[in-house]
């Protein structure tokens, strides 16, 4: 399937009506009652990593409905339409939910991966070093340059900042999105594509092109990045892998 030719075509189907509007309530919900005294919405629903006391099972599923800002949710659910509309309408609603859940937790679990091998050192330099000692805050300052580059750290600035890092929630359904177009550049290769809504790309070289940058900025790792390049990937490659399965036993329907 080369180009996509739409029949019986929903603009608005079952479940990325009800995602939109879920994704909605909840960033609502962020912006007005998530950051009170009393509650935190991120430390309860974000997803955190298996490290830090504030992780819970949960986190897997609710961080995919949560957004840091404006930006970040509308260019999500801009995407998720975009993409996961044709997706519904040539799966039907049961599996691409299914799909859309799997990419999530796909790229969940390699985000958690990788937190978990990035924070090792930093976690047995907090616990295995005297926090007296001027080695503990050099060592500390290795894993937390990005946070305060250059700048002298004392003992208690390495502490805050160390578990900072532990703490740090990671939210967003970008993994699931992420799925959803790497399905899309399986599935409709030459379909083009407008950046900008005027520049012509075909989905395969869209698709190769975002994942090589993707791949490159999680590489390197640059200081003040807070994107989840791996994520992402994950949500890529469980979305390829699930479509390339699907596609090859040729089954239209899912239950």
């Amino acid at each position: 399937m080369t180009e996509f030719r739409p029949t019986g075509f929903q603009i608005l189907p079952t479940i990325i009506k009800n995602l939109l509007i879920i994704n909605g309530l909840v960033f609502l919900a962020q912006n007005t009652i998530g950051h009170s005294a009393s509650f935190n919405m991120d430390d309860l629903f974000a997803l955190h990593t298996w490290q830090s006391p504030l992780f819970k099972p949960w986190q897997f599923i609710t961080h995919l409905f949560m957004h840091a800002n404006l930006g970040h949710i509308f260019s999500n659910m801009f995407a998720l339409w975009m993409f996961g509309s044709i997706l519904e309408n040539l799966w039907g609603p049961k599996r691409f939910l299914i799909f859309y859940i799997s990419c999530g937790l796909g790229a969940a679990l390699c985000h958690m991966i990788v937190l978990f091998v990035e924070n090792q050192d930093l976690i047995h330099a907090y616990n295995s070093i005297n926090h007296l000692s001027e080695n503990y805050v050099q060592q500390l300052a290795v894993f937390i340059n990005k946070y305060a580059p250059g700048n002298p750290i004392s003992q208690d600035t390495a502490d805050e900042i160390a578990r900072t890092i532990i703490n740090e929630p990671t939210l967003g359904a970008s993994g699931a999105v992420f799925g959803c177009l790497a399905a899309f550049g399986y599935l409709f290769p030459n379909t083009k594509i407008y950046l900008y809504f005027f520049l012509p790309i075909k989905a395969k070289w869209f698709v190769l092109l975002y994942a090589g940058f993707e791949l490159t900025m999680a590489i390197a790792n640059s200081a003040g990045d807070n994107v989840a390049h791996f994520a992402h990937l994950g949500g890529a490659v469980v979305g390829f892998i699930l479509v390339y399965y699907w596609n090859k036993t040729n089954r239209r329907n899912f239950y």
